[in-house]
Parts: structure tokens; C-alpha cells; sequence
């Protein structure tokens, strides 16, 4: 239980990179080097999820509309109007406008992937419907998250223009369309070398995170954020995936979902992904505070992969003790029919 609840090694490095840019933060030419790095890093990372998301996977798990339904409303809907309700409800003196803007950006922001369907199948839940629902809220994620950025700030005057618009498409989804046109024939080796290739991944986020927090370590982003900041951006965090849960749990349930449904909606609803929102931060925030406003996403998908890995393993208990009960009383009635 103890290893379950300890950051995973990615979170650990996550961490190294926000201290290594607080004692060594870059700036001036190597900083503008540094950045450009990034933007091929993250523009290659999509490029590889495009090419290695299998089309017949996606056709598969198409049928499924009311799953996908339930799990994109929870992502683009009830997510956001949960986030505008919390920061909505904190007075000022709790939360700094970059750390609310950070909570929102949160909510605005897709489904995660991979464990998203790696807790689905722990927990004995729908995995192809589970692999659609991520990848196509991802997808989606790369028109819907500006746009909803662009409402959620843009009475305040902070909403991203269709430059920045622009620029993601440019630099996320273009890579991607790319990736799954040439799925055909370099779909198979990369899914072959997942592992070596998931190196580019995290190598460009946690490029994306040190650059993002040396950046607001230079215009002095210790200084404004406290132990109270971060104490209240933990609850804040804690109370948005409890409130997420506990509605996918019943809602699924109300709806009529069997089981192996309720479980891939909880999971692919419940999850915000790191991969996708480090980068569209870089984008949409360019020339803001994007350290603070990073920081409710980086505690949330440490929280995230805390309480879900709990709550597939209790998943799985429960279905082993169900299986273990109804292999017993079959046993039993057979006995009874002979004699």
C-alpha cells in the first residue's frame, strides 16, 4: 500500500526539474535555445502519439457513443463548471489570479492515456472503450481546451488569441494528423519500442517544466507563492477529484452502464493529462506567469495517480471476491443437484 501512495519516479523528476530551475534558473540566449529544443521535442512527441494510436483500435471502440458521450461531458463540462464554481467560492486572499488560472487551465484540459487504460484494465473495466475514450479526448482537447480557455478568461481579458489558437494547431495537432497518416507503416514499429520511444515524452515535458519555472523563478515566483498558496492549491486539487469521482460513480450507475462501462467512465473522466497540458500552457501563456500556473496541474496528476491506483486495486478486489463468491455457490448447487 505504502509504495502505491509514494510519488512514481516520473512525479520525482518533475520535482527535480522545478528545484534544479529554482537554484539554476536559464535565461538570455540559452534560454531562447533551450525553448526552441522544446517546441521540436513536444511537435515530435505528438508526431509519435499519431503514428502509434491504431485506426482499428479507434474504429472498435466508435460504437460505444454513450461511454464517450458521458466521458467528454465530465472532461469539457462538469470538470470546468466544477472549477469555476471552487475558484469562484475562494476569496482573494486564499488564491493569487496566476494560481486561479492555473486550477481552470486544469479543468479545461483532456483526458490522460495511458493511465487512464492502464487503471481501467487494473480495475476489470471496458479497456478498448477505454483507449477510445482517452485518445479521442485528447484529440479533441487540441480544439476544445483553447476555446474553453478563451471563455473561461476572456471576460477578464485573459483569453488566448487566434494566434495562439493557431500555434497549437501548428505545433500539436499538424504533427499528430501527420503521425496517423503514416500509422500504416511506422504504426507497428512504434508500438513495438513504446517504451524507449515514451523517453521523448517525458524528456520534453520535463524540458517544458523547467523552462516554465525558471522563467517564473526569474521574475520572482518564490516570493509569491507560500506554504499557504500550496496548501490551498492541494485542497483545492483534492476536492476537484473527489467531486469528480463521486459524480462519474453515480451518474454512471443512474444511467444504467454494466459495470465494465461505470468503471472506464470513472477513469478516463476523473483524469487530467500532464502530457498534453504542459505544452499547451507553453502556447496559450506565452510571456505569463506559466510556473504558478502549472503548478494546481502537476499536484493534480500526482493526486490523481494516487487515488485512482487505490481505487483500481479495490475495483479488482471487489470482482475477485464477486468471481470467488459466484464460483462458490455454483459449486454448491451442483452438490445440491447431485444429490
Amino acid at each position: 500500500m505504502l509504495t502505491r501512495l509514494l510519488p512514481d519516479r516520473f512525479v520525482l523528476l518533475l520535482i527535480l526539474c522545478v528545484a534544479l530551475a529554482s537554484l539554476l534558473p536559464v535565461t538570455g540566449r540559452a534560454a531562447d535555445a533551450l525553448h526552441d529544443v522544446a517546441m521540436v521535442a513536444i511537435a515530435a512527441v505528438f508526431f509519435l502519439h499519431g503514428g502509434r494510436l491504431s485506426r482499428s483500435t479507434v474504429i472498435a471502440g466508435l460504437t460505444n457513443w454513450r461511454l464517450h458521450v458521458a466521458v467528454l461531458a465530465t472532461t469539457f463540462m462538469v470538470f470546468p463548471l466544477l472549477g469555476l464554481a471552487i475558484t469562484a467560492l475562494l476569496p482573494d486572499s486564499l488564491m493569487s489570479t496566476a494560481l486561479r488560472m492555473g486550477v481552470l487551465f486544469l479543468c479545461v484540459l483532456p483526458s490522460t492515456v495511458q493511465s487512464s487504460i492502464a487503471f481501467t484494465a487494473i480495475a476489470g473495466g471496458n479497456v478498448p472503450a477505454a483507449v477510445c475514450a482517452a485518445s479521442a479526448s485528447n484529440i479533441l482537447g487540441m480544439f476544445v481546451t483553447p476555446l474553453l480557455v478563451a471563455v473561461l478568461f476572456g471576460a477578464g481579458g485573459q483569453g488566448v488569441s487566434v494566434d495562439q489558437v493557431e500555434a497549437i494547431l501548428l505545433q500539436l495537432l499538424v504533427p499528430f494528423i501527420a503521425g496517423q497518416m503514416l500509422e500504416p507503416w511506422i504504426g507497428p514499429w512504434l508500438r513495438r519500442h513504446r517504451k524507449p520511444l515514451g523517453l521523448v515524452d517525458r524528456g520534453s515535458i520535463l524540458l517544458v517544466v523547467y523552462l516554465a519555472f525558471a522563467g517564473a523563478v526569474v521574475s520572482g515566483f518564490w516570493q509569491r507563492i507560500g506554504a499557504v498558496d500550496l496548501a490551498v492549491m492541494l485542497a483545492v486539487d483534492c476536492l476537484l477529484l473527489a467531486l469528480v469521482l463521486a459524480i462519474t460513480m453515480f451518474m454512471s450507475a443512474r444511467l444504467g452502464f454494466s459495470r465494465e462501462d461505470r468503471i472506464t467512465i470513472v477513469f478516463c473522466g476523473s483524469k487530467k493529462t500532464l502530457a498534453s497540458g504542459v505544452p499547451m500552457a507553453n502556447v496559450i501563456f506565452a510571456g505569463r506567469d506559466t510556473g504558478a500556473i502549472l503548478m494546481p496541474l502537476m499536484l493534480f496528476h500526482q493526486i490523481q495517480l494516487m487515488v485512482c491506483a487505490v481505487l483500481a486495486r479495490r475495483y479488482a478486489r471487489i470482482a475477485e471476491a464477486e468471481a470467488e463468491a459466484a464460483s462458490a455457490a455454483d459449486a454448491r448447487a451442483t452438490g445440491h443437484n447431485a444429490a
